[in-house]
């Protein structure tokens, strides 16, 4: 059975996913504060693939990526009003992940680029670890010319958090 996770209090949740009756793709999944300027300071956090999180449920590792940026009272995340959530594979899928070409998702590449762009802070949270080599490295060439922005990155995978040491700055 599958655990329920809730996301956190006072944020707005929006998705956008692929057209099918059954998404197979999560493309993007932000979180706001309501209490949130016109443009609030934002983070755009970098995950491997979705799991099971809409718009009204969270998974475990974006629940915990909102308490990290909205709740831990974190200096790197002081002022953040709004969460981007995107992953180097859109495809949906919780468990024996292949991380293949075709589950990358079409519209993937654009959407994190546009997340980059929107952003203030970029956060690697994939975990330390990260075997596919090749997406990794597109993606680190999105964001490389991105001047002006912070970079960070999770200690471990948000799913095996261990709060203490958790945010680091990002070594390539």
């Amino acid at each position: 059975m599958k655990q329920t996770f809730l996301h956190r209090q006072n944020l707005v949740i929006k998705a956008t996913f692929s057209p099918e009756n059954t998404p197979l793709y999560r493309y993007r999944l932000e979180a706001t504060k309501t209490s949130a300027s016109e443009n609030p300071i934002t983070v755009c956090a970098i995950m491997q693939n979705p799991s099971y999180a809409d718009v009204e449920i969270a998974d475990k590792s974006v629940q915990v990526l909102e308490r990290v940026v909205f709740e831990k009272e974190l200096p790197e995340f002081n002022g953040v009003g709004r969460l981007i959530i995107v992953n180097q594979f859109a495809f949906i899928q919780t468990n024996d992940f292949e991380g293949t070409n075709n589950q990358i998702g079409n519209e993937n590449n654009q959407t994190i680029q546009r997340a980059i762009e929107e952003s203030n802070i970029i956060l690697i949270a994939w975990g330390k670890d990260n075997r596919f080599t090749e997406r990794k490295k597109t993606i680190v060439e999105m964001f490389s010319s991105q001047k002006n922005k912070i970079f960070l990155q999770t200690s471990r995978h948000p799913s095996r958090v261990i709060y203490d040491g958790f945010i680091q700055k990002y070594n390539t």
